[in-house]
């Protein structure tokens, strides 16, 4: 019965810290069929254009229900990251790119609508990284770009209230990494979403600055896209192939917030990697106790 008692013990110490299952697909059943056999904690729907024509929202929304009738009851809609050829930038000016941002308008108020129906979390970038610079030069200056992209997250905010949060980007509109735009974060009260890579990368590889962010940012912080990288591009890694110490990250979590391994798989219908990634984390939570 010592024996039972101390697995016990152990297991009380790594619930404390939450080490969830968090796996990620799309809309398509497959994909849902070969997360749900693992019994995740979270699942994150990968949503793209497709999902939000007339029948692809409805596929969308029943199959939201269908992963809760499974009893997954934490689901995060991520929006979509492509229109067309190009990212799904906030930041890009209504006047100039007129398409672009009626597209961003419209399927953020379609998954706050489906957030809210289904008592889900949806999930929009801040910015991403390939053409934020070519939006940014429409601008009179950073600051006025940056300030834009606050006004719209500012609406969405309060248009999503509970049900929203915003990620973190490789982009000086919405990076997490530098204190100073932290505080501005900070100040708009947003539920915030972090990627741990994406910190890594803006802070070319500074475990140090990771932990400061995380420290920082974590009573706002709601989701995790625990990820890991060399620090230089975006690679997407398995945790623990990387260059990030996550043995200094697992206590700066906020421990109420919830977390999927956001990791590049080389078949799209098998979360292989995704679970390496998970035995990673609670192998070392286990280690840390």
């Amino acid at each position: 019965s010592d024996m039972s008692a101390s697995l016990v013990g152990s297991e009380m110490c790594i619930r404390d810290r939450k080490i969830l299952l968090g796996l990620k697909g799309s809309s398509q059943r497959a994909q849902i069929d070969d997360r749900l056999q693992h019994h995740p904690d979270v699942y994150e729907f990968y949503t793209d254009a497709s999902d939000f024509t007339p029948n692809g929202y409805q596929h969308l929304y029943e199959a939201v229900q269908y992963v809760q009738s499974r009893g997954v009851s934490r689901i995060v809609l991520h929006h979509p990251m492509k229109f067309g050829a190009t990212h799904a930038e906030i930041v890009a000016p209504k006047k100039q790119f007129p398409e672009l941002y009626r597209f961003v308008e419209e399927t953020t108020m379609q998954l706050i609508g489906l957030a809210k129906d289904l008592d889900v979390q949806c999930l929009i970038h801040g910015a991403y990284a390939q053409e934020t610079t070519k939006y940014i030069d429409c601008y009179p200056n950073l600051v006025a770009a940056q300030q834009a992209a606050f006004d719209r997250l500012d609406r969405f905010a309060k248009a999503g209230g509970s049900h929203i949060m915003f990620e973190n980007s490789i982009a000086p509109v919405f990076a997490y990494g530098d204190p100073a735009m932290e505080d501005e974060i900070l100040s708009h009260h947003y539920r915030l979403a972090f990627d741990t890579s994406h910190c890594f990368i803006w802070l070319h590889g500074n475990n140090q600055g990771l932990q400061k962010s995380l420290r920082h940012l974590k009573d706002q912080i709601v989701h995790y896209h625990l990820v890991d990288s060399m620090g230089q591009t975006h690679d997407s890694l398995p945790l623990g192939t990387g260059k990030i110490d996550w043995r200094g990250v697992l206590p700066c979590l906020n421990p109420d917030a919830t977390s999927i391994y956001e990791i590049n798989l080389s078949n799209q219908e098998d979360c292989q990697e995704q679970l390496q990634s998970h035995a990673y984390l609670t192998r070392l939570a286990q280690a840390l106790d």
